[in-house]
């Protein structure tokens, strides 16, 4: 309508300008004049322009109404997740345009979304148990206590002491859990080797005691995160990889590497065969691969759910492959740290456990 109005604007200026402008009713079918153009097309333009507009208001609103549409089925979704319904998906159909890579993002963010809002759920429930398991031991040993005073108070206090020990050690294990999934941290250059040293010297007693030798090898592997979490991630797997060892001459083999853009942490010990189905389920909190029995250090169950979770936070990858004569072997792929810009490389500091 406008493009209209400006051209007929347009030829008014620069067109009819030229044209006589001597009004002679005598000669109006013989010398044309700017009155006899007006006279004879106004009319025709008027009714064009009218007809214009009510065409591009019709074919506007319907157009607009179709390329609106896969909006209107993104709003619904989006409406249906505020409201819980995580499950709902657009799955646009038609050609793959703006649009449809819109839905299909969004679709995607849902399953996700989804998944990890049911992830949470099952730990929270998990947790929950695991929780009230020790607080209802603790409470039946009173009750025992209360009922038969002449009891051995030595032997209650020592379970007890057990039952609350194995609590504060779920409660710390839940709180590096949440802290490695939220990245509250600060980022530092380490090296996983140093890191695999400590953590094999920190749990040599661990070792000697079940009988497994534990042996580190590798190069200088740089990367960069919390030197505590990934402490906490390589203390972790080696604890693990004792205690799910051989009953007695098990090994451990600890190795660092590097790659060309990234560091290998890997871990591989000895012991019963794992199936590739069990271990695709090790990393779920609260999930033990010799089942829920509670030996001396069978753990809280979180050890390789903190793995992940802070391999997760570090933007690496966790693969548990099962050795073919028994046993597991992990592997931490995180991205290499980048040298110092001048060259002189940083130390790199050693944790306390």
């Amino acid at each position: 309508m406008v493009a209209g109005v400006l051209l007929l604007t347009a030829v008014w200026v620069f067109l009819l300008e030229y044209v006589p402008d001597d009004w002679d009713r005598r000669m109006l079918h013989e010398n044309p004049n700017r009155q006899l153009l007006a006279y004879t097309f106004a009319p025709a333009a008027a009714t064009v322009l009218a007809v214009l507009l009510v065409v591009g208001l019709l074919g506007g609103w319907v157009l607009a109404g179709r390329m609106l549409a896969p909006l209107t089925r993104i709003t619904e979704a989006t409406r249906a997740a505020t409201h819980g319904s995580l499950s709902h998906r657009i799955r646009l159909p038609g050609r793959r345009d703006e649009f449809r890579e819109l839905a299909d993002a969004f679709d995607t963010m849902l399953a996700r979304l989804e998944a990890h809002v049911a992830e949470q759920e099952r730990f929270a429930a998990n947790a929950s148990h695991e929780l009230r398991t020790p607080l209802a031991i603790s409470r039946t040993l009173l009750d025992v206590a209360r009922a038969d005073p002449n009891r051995d108070p030595d032997e209650i206090i020592d379970r007890l002491y057990a039952v609350n020990g194995r609590a504060i050690d779920l409660t710390e294990a839940l709180l590096v859990l949440s802290r490695a999934d939220r990245r509250s941290f600060a980022r530092e250059r380490v090296d996983l080797s140093l890191l695999a040293e400590e953590a094999a010297e920190t749990l040599l007693p661990l070792a000697e005691e079940h009988g497994v030798t534990v042996e580190t090898h590798g190069e200088t592997a740089p990367a960069t995160g919390s030197p505590a979490l990934l402490l906490q991630l390589t203390t972790n797997l080696v604890h693990n990889a004792i205690v799910h060892n051989l009953p007695d001459g098990g090994t451990v083999r600890v190795t660092a590497s590097v790659r060309p853009e990234t560091v290998v942490l890997t871990v591989d010990n000895t012991g019963a065969k794992v199936t590739p189905q069990l271990a695709a389920t090790l990393t779920e909190p609260f999930r033990r691969g010799a089942g829920r029995l509670h030996t001396h250090h069978a753990g809280v169950g979180l050890g390789l759910a903190i793995v992940k979770t802070i391999t997760r936070a570090h933007d690496g990858t966790l693969t548990l492959v099962p050795r073919p004569d028994g046993g597991l072997r992990v592997t931490v792929e995180l991205p290499a740290s980048a040298p110092p810009a001048d060259g002189t490389g940083t130390p790199y500091g050693r944790m306390e456990p």
